[in-house]
């Protein structure tokens, strides 16, 4: 199990890095799930069926479907693959990373100052995981839902814009004359 731990984690950085690097957003939501995928992978490998589970289902599963259908409603062209492009010149990402770099720092060495209690190996049922999510983890949850929820509004409102080289609608053949009346009865 400890080959199968190794691999999957080697396959989850190399495909999350692909989904940093790469230009096109359907690719990289494409390497995206590959890398949920090994994540679930690591768990399995762990002996933590569950989590596993529920890493394919919520997260490979209905969420990238979400994200695959905003990025498809979303409509991106040409214009905003050149602009993508060029927010991955060095320039605009190397005060990013410095900071990620930091925080990943502080992150270990966090982890390492707290004491060691050991793993005890205790099976949690999936009802037992649903209690604690519906019960006293509730606000959280639903405020996860709503936090998808107006993203998905914002991404639907964002894909309504006209963009640049698009076909724009064509004139209504009402007069000048007529639609002004029409509006300043309105």
């Amino acid at each position: 199990m400890e080959v199968a731990f190794y691999l999957s984690g080697l396959v989850a950085i190399l495909a999350t890095l692909r989904v940093i690097t790469h230009t096109h957003p359907v690719h990289a939501l494409l390497y995206l799930i590959i890398s949920l995928l090994a994540i679930a992978c690591v768990f399995f490998s762990l002996g933590a069926y569950f989590a596993g589970a529920l890493e394919i289902i919520v997260y490979a599963g209905a969420i990238m479907v979400l994200f695959v259908f905003v990025v498809m409603m979303l409509n991106l062209g040409a214009a905003d693959a050149r602009r993508e492009r060029n927010w991955l010149v060095p320039s605009a990402w190397v005060g990013p990373g410095v900071l990620s770099l930091l925080l990943l720092a502080i992150l270990i060495r966090a982890i390492y100052g707290v004491p060691d209690h050991g793993i005890t190996g205790e099976v949690i049922s999936a009802k037992a995981v649903g209690i604690a999510l519906f019960g006293p983890y509730v606000l959280a949850v639903e405020l996860a839902s709503m936090l998808l929820l107006a993203g998905l509004v914002v991404a639907f409102h964002l894909g309504r814009e006209d963009r640049e080289g698009d076909v724009q609608p064509k004139e209504s053949k009402v007069p000048d004359a007529t639609r002004r009346k029409s509006e300043e009865q309105a």
